[in-house]
């Protein structure tokens, strides 16, 4: 499926083009997949964020391996106040109902997708369901990748298996992040970060999409 690319740029991307160069090696020497060498433009990194724990990682892995970096938007954005959002996201749930996206992007020229989301309700949010339900990544690599309160990934990475039928799921990679119940937010920083950076570097190499 053909969509308009609506790709938010940022100065990560700068960052890993000068360090690249100045190490002397070329983006594609650092990247991978089974072993074979993959051009950083055919990565794509989408991600769902509230509370930006999770686009912390997206950002992470970006720094590793290059590629396009994409936020998921909503047409119509979810309420501020948690309550309401879990309340909304719940019926979603019930109702299998698929939000619009407001994002779009052409994945047609990405071999690799990585997809990193919030656990929400124990589930994968209804945001990612509508992007893997929208685009077909047939034929294609996807490397999901996830922060939660602490209770895990639920049934997420299964149903991202389950939407993605024809394509080659890599094991995901998963961190504590904030706790909105609890008015913990934003705690990908200090010790914590510097810990989820590790380990983030670690999985790539692990699942062999960095070598």
């Amino acid at each position: 499926m053909k969509a308009t690319c609506s790709i938010k740029h940022t100065l990560f991307g700068l960052f890993f083009l000068v360090s690249a160069c100045s190490s002397g090696q070329s983006t594609a020497d650092h990247t991978s997949v089974g072993g074979a060498a993959l051009n950083p433009e055919k990565i794509l990194i989408v991600y769902l964020t509230r509370t930006k724990n999770t686009k912390a990682v997206a950002e992470m892995i970006y720094e590793k391996v290059g590629g396009a970096l994409v936020e998921l938007e909503l047409e119509v954005p979810y309420p501020e106040d948690y309550r309401a959002i879990v309340a909304q996201v719940a019926k979603e749930n019930e109702s299998s109902y698929l939000p619009l996206l407001e994002t779009k992007v052409d994945v047609s020229k990405y071999e690799v997708v990585f997809i990193g989301f919030p656990t929400w309700g124990m589930q994968l949010p209804p945001p990612m369901k509508s992007f893997l339900t929208q685009y077909d990544l047939s034929g294609k690599t996807v490397v999901p990748f996830n922060t939660n309160a602490g209770y895990g990934v639920g049934s997420s990475f299964d149903k991202v298996k389950e939407l993605c039928p024809d394509s080659t799921i890599k094991e995901g990679f998963s961190t504590k992040g904030g706790i909105e119940r609890d008015g913990i937010y934003y705690v990908m920083e200090g010790e914590k970060e510097k810990q989820v950076r590790v380990e983030v570097e670690k999985w790539l190499k692990k699942i062999q999409v960095l070598k």
